[in-house]
């Protein structure tokens, strides 16, 4: 699982910055270039927190006040 989401999101990336490249060349047009950079950026929001976790601290339970 970790290793798909991480395949994702690299995918992701790619429709985030090759439409770019690819519009600069001149084999893309703007409006494709707009709905790929959304469409990669939605994806890498969506399964990035999957895989790039951090260390969770003190619960809440555990903490007293």
């Amino acid at each position: 699982m970790n290793t798909l989401c991480k395949l994702v999101s690299l995918v992701a990336l790619g429709l985030v910055t090759l439409p770019s490249v690819l519009y600069f060349a001149g084999s893309l047009s703007h409006d494709m270039v707009l709905t790929m950079g959304l469409i990669g950026t939605v994806v890498w929001f969506l399964t990035t927190p999957w895989w790039m976790g951090r260390e969770v601290g003190i619960d809440a339970d555990q903490v007293e006040i």
